[in-house]
């Protein structure tokens, strides 16, 4: 693996202020390879952030390059697009869980919501999550769709089937997270559980304007940019 130059030799010390453990440093574009993910991974151990969100085709690679690092391998199920059958989704989960993934984001039947079936969805996603008991399942339920009251139901059924975090967006939507929804979401979830934004967060001001909306991760290809800003702050203090 090459070593970015931007990158620290050594992380900087994790304090309540720094940002890293809020990241999942994320690489799901389509055109991925394996190299990229493996520089993913080692900006990750460098900045020390919370998890890699990668395409399960990369998770073997990067559950070994993490190795004896704190942070965690996530990938997705049913993404971008949710329409996968449930059966699909469960197997994909079991196998990522197998493969060494600790947190897994999984994207809702987006129709079901849409179409007032949140019993459905509901299903799924515990389905989900006892196929995977030992990874923390993070469900996507792709906000830019969805109205109020569908955002309400929706983060009330995934505190109920038992997930971890209720998450704002894929990031191939029209649209990512929005600072109305996080408030939104991390209000019904009540602590519950935790709240996930992602899409379009590509500074420290918007890292930081998420975060005191409520959002207790953040899913972001620009993890490093953040980190270095955050590094240029504290100097100038």
């Amino acid at each position: 693996m090459t070593t970015s130059r931007s990158m620290p030799t050594i992380a900087p010390e994790v304090t309540l202020d720094n940002p890293a453990r809020l990241i999942d440093h994320t690489l799901l574009r389509p055109q991925t390879d394996l190299q990229q993910i493996e520089q993913l991974c080692e900006e990750a151990v460098e900045w020390n952030f919370a998890a890699v969100c990668i395409p399960p085709v990369f998770v073997r690679r990067a559950v070994a390059c993490l190795y004896g690092s704190e942070t965690l391998v996530a990938s997705v199920v049913g993404f971008p697009c949710g329409y996968a059958t449930t059966i699909s989704k469960v197997q994909q989960a079991a196998e990522l869980e197998c493969l060494g993934c600790a947190e897994i984001d999984m994207v809702i039947q987006i129709g079901h919501a849409l179409a007032g079936d949140f019993s459905l969805v509901e299903e799924e996603i515990a389905q989900v999550v006892l196929a995977a008991p030992g990874a923390r399942i993070k469900v996507i339920i792709e906000c830019c769709y969805l109205g109020r009251q569908q955002k309400i139901a929706l983060t009330d059924a995934v505190v109920r089937a038992g997930a971890a975090y209720v998450k704002t967006s894929t990031g191939f939507g029209p649209s990512g997270a929005i600072i109305e929804d996080v408030r939104l979401l991390a209000e019904v979830a009540g602590g519950r559980i935790g709240v996930k934004a992602a899409g379009g967060i590509r500074s420290l001001a918007g890292l930081r304007q998420m975060q005191e909306a409520g959002a207790s991760r953040i899913g972001t290809s620009a993890g490093v940019e953040i980190m270095q800003q955050w590094c240029a702050v504290q100097r100038g203090r």
